[in-house]
């Protein structure tokens, strides 16, 4: 497995995502970052729904934070760049931009700590073979940060 330190996907701003005005209704940043993690994890090699089903492994959201400040709006094509900001045993946290795609403009910036569970909701060990993957992964800049 290669070895990324992060990864942008695209996404275009849906008519039902905004507000009266055409502006991107702020919990939607949230969804974006869903999204951005998904994709950051199959580009590792990893899919959560193999990871949920063969080992019993939920990546739950424990904490989420994100700075505005620039509006989306309606049919822009926006970029998530997703990065793994931190792994451990039990803990993700993975960190955000969303960029205007035509010209690179910041839009928001946050992050989402994730707890490690099985099914039954109690915390537990990543298992070794993420870990390995996951562990390759190099430090981002804390959030708010410019790269």
């Amino acid at each position: 497995m290669q070895n990324i330190d992060y990864h942008d996907t695209t996404v275009r701003v849906r008519y039902a995502e905004t507000d009266q005005m055409g502006v991107v209704y702020h919990a939607n940043y949230l969804i974006w970052f869903e999204v951005g993690r998904v994709e950051l994890m199959r580009a590792l090699g990893i899919e959560y729904k193999r990871m949920e089903i063969d080992d019993d492994c939920h990546i739950v959201v424990v904490d989420v934070r994100c700075r505005y400040i620039n509006s989306a709006r309606y049919d822009e094509e926006l970029c998530i760049r997703t990065r793994i900001a931190e792994s451990r045993n039990r803990t993700i946290r993975f960190s955000y931009e969303v960029r205007r795609d035509s010209g690179q403009e910041l839009l928001a910036v946050g992050e989402t700590l994730h707890v490690i569970c099985g099914s039954n909701g109690k915390p537990k060990l990543l298992p070794e073979k993420y870990r390995a993957i996951l562990g390759t992964a190099p430090v981002s800049n804390p959030i708010g940060s410019q790269s």
